[in-house]
C-alpha cells in the first residue's frame, strides 16, 4: 500500500498534514514514511509519528530504477508507505521536464496522489486547479484530494461539491484553518523535531485533527489500488568492502542531518556504526573512520567548544591520518572558529551564520582528485543549503571538487582536503555517488590496527 501526499505549491500545509496522517495510521498500521526531495527536517517529524527512520526519494540524485529500489528496501516489513511531496506536484529543477519533482516519483512507483490544496477563499476556482493539475500530465493519478484552511464546514460541503462534480475527483477531507497548529519555521525550514521537547504534543494534535477531518479509510482504500512494483530496480549502492571496519558517526542535537541510505551503505560495506555526540561525549569512540554530517553548529558552537577532549581527539585521529569525513555543519565543526567559539581546527579558517543564506539548490560536482568518498574524473548530484559561509582570504588547501552547478565553499570550488580529512558543503546522497560506502569503509580500512 502506498500513496502520495502533494501540494499545488508550497506552504499549502503539507508537512502538518503528512504528519497528522503518519500519527494517525500508526495507531492500526506499520507506518513506512517518505519524503520527496533533499530535505531532512520534515523528515525528523514523520520518524517522530511514526517510530520509523522516514527515507528521501529524489530523482535529481536517483536514477528511476533507483527511486524504486530505494523504496522497495524502506518498505520491508512495512504495512504502507505514506510520501510527502516536495513544493508543487510538478516543481523541479525546470520548467519542463519532471527532474527533482514529486511527480517524477509518482510515475517511477506507479502511485496514486492525493493532492492538497490551500482552499482559502476558494471554491469553484478550486475545481480549476484540480482540473489543470489533472490535464498537465495524465500519467499521473490524482486519486483524490484534501482541502486545507476551510472557513467552515458549508465553505467545505461547497467546495467539495463543485470539484466531484466538475472534476470528478473525491474529496477526502477537509481542514478548518487554525494558526494554533502550525509549526515553528527556521532559516533552514521547518525546525528540527530532535531540537523540539515538546514536538509530539504537536504531532499528537495533528493527529487528532487530521482523524476528526479527514476519510482515513477512504486514504487506506485508495493506497491499497497502487499496483506492485514491477520495473527495473537499479542498485543505489555498491558493495566494495568485505573486511569488518568501525566508522564513528556523529548524531546528537547539533549533527543529525543524515540520509539513512548513507548509513545503510556503510553497513553493507561490513561496517559497524558506532554513534557518538562531539555535545556530550568525553571522547571519541574507538573507530577506524569518521562521518560528521550535518545540523546546527552554530546554535550550539560555545558548547561544542567547551567540550576539548572531543575537541582534541578528532584532531589527533585527523593527524593520525585517519579518514574524516565531514559535510556542511560538520565542515563548520573541523574549522578553527564558528563565529568566536573555537572548534576542532583541521581547517585554518572561519565558519559563521550569515542574515542572507548563501546557497539553495541543487548541485553537479566534478572530483578532481582522489579522495576518502570519490576518485578524479566522477561527477556526482548532490544539494547544498546554508546560511553559514567559510572566510577564506588565503586558501591553504587542495579541493577536491569543481561545482558545476551550485555555489561551493569557495571560488565554485568544495571539498576541503588535507592529509585523509574532507570536508565539504554539498550534501551527498549514495544513489548519486553509489560507490560512497564502499570508499570511506576502504580508506578506513589502511591504517586499521
Amino acid at each position: 500500500m502506498r500513496i502520495i501526499l502533494a501540494g499545488t505549491g508550497s506552504a499549502v500545509g503539507k508537512t502538518t498534514i503528512a504528519t497528522g496522517i503518519m500519527k494517525a495510521l500508526s495507531e492500526k498500521y506499520n507506518v513506512q514514511p517518505f519524503k520527496v526531495g533533499p530535505d531532512y527536517i520534515d523528515p525528523s517529524y514523520h520518524t517522530l509519528a511514526t517510530g520509523n527512520t522516514s527515507r528521501n526519494l529524489d530523482s535529481f540524485f536517483m536514477k528511476e530504477g533507483q527511486v524504486r529500489d530505494s523504496f522497495l528496501k524502506g518498505m520491508e516489513g512495512k504495512d504502507i508507505a505514506i510520501i510527502e511531496g516536495v513544493r508543487g506536484l510538478y516543481e523541479g529543477i525546470d520548467s519542463i521536464n519532471d527532474i527533482g519533482s514529486t511527480a517524477s516519483v509518482a510515475k517511477s512507483l506507479n502511485t496514486p496522489v492525493i493532492l492538497i490544496i490551500n482552499s482559502r477563499s476558494l471554491v469553484k476556482s478550486a475545481a480549476a486547479l484540480v482540473l489543470g493539475f489533472k490535464a498537465l500530465d495524465p500519467e499521473i493519478n490524482i486519486a483524490g484530494v484534501i482541502l486545507n484552511k476551510v472557513k467552515n464546514k458549508a465553505h467545505y460541503e461547497k467546495t467539495k461539491k463543485s470539484i466531484e462534480e466538475l472534476t470528478k475527483t473525491e474529496v477526502i477531507g477537509g481542514i478548518i484553518r487554525d494558526d494554533n497548529i502550525s509549526i515553528e519555521q527556521r532559516h533552514l525550514g521547518l525546525v528540527p523535531a530532535v531540537e523540539r521537547e515538546n514536538s509530539l504534543k504537536f504531532i499528537d494534535l495533528w493527529s487528532e485533527v487530521i482523524k476528526n477531518s479527514i476519510d482515513l479509510d477512504r486514504l487506506v482504500e485508495i493506497a491499497k489500488e497502487a499496483p506492485k512494483i514491477t520495473s527495473d530496480i537499479v542498485p543505489i549502492w555498491n558493495k566494495l568492502n568485505k573486511q569488518p571496519v568501525k566508522i564513528g558517526v556523529a548524531f546528537d542535537e547539533v549533527f543529525n542531518f543524515y540520509y539513512k541510505e548513507n548509513i545503510e551503505s556503510l553497513e553493507a560495506n561490513n561496517a559497524k556504526i558506532e554513534y557518538f555526540s562531539p555535545l556530550k561525549d568525553e571522547g571519541l569512540p574507538d573507530v577506524d573512520g569518521l562521518y560528521i554530517g550535518g545540523g546546527y553548529p552554530e546554535l550550539f558552537s560555545k558548547q561544542l567548544s567547551e567540550n576539548e577532549k572531543m575537541l582534541k581527539d578528532i584532531k589527533q585521529f585527523h593527524l593520525d591520518d585517519r579518514p574524516i569525513f565531514a559535510e556542511c555543519g560538520g565542515l563548520m565543526y573541523l574549522m578553527n572558529s564558528i563565529h568566536e567559539d573555537k572548534v576542532v581546527n583541521v581547517y585554518p579558517y572561519q565558519s559563521v551564520l550569515t542574515d542572507r543564506v548563501q546557497a539553495l539548490k541543487y548541485t553537479i560536482a566534478e572530483v578532481t582528485q582522489d579522495n576518502i568518498i570519490s576518485k578524479k574524473g566522477e561527477k556526482f548530484n548532490g544539494h547544498e543549503f546554508h546560511y553559514s559561509k567559510v572566510i577564506v582570504n588565503d586558501l591553504k588547501h587542495d579541493m577536491a571538487f569543481n561545482i558545476l552547478r551550485g555555489k561551493g565553499s569557495y571560488n565554485n570550488q568544495d571539498g576541503f582536503m588535507e592529509r585523509n580529512t574532507l570536508a565539504s558543503y554539498v550534501h551527498t546522497h549514495v544513489a548519486a555517488m553509489p560507490n560512497f560506502g564502499g570508499n570511506l569503509t576502504i580508506s578506513s580500512l589502511e591504517l586499521q590496527g
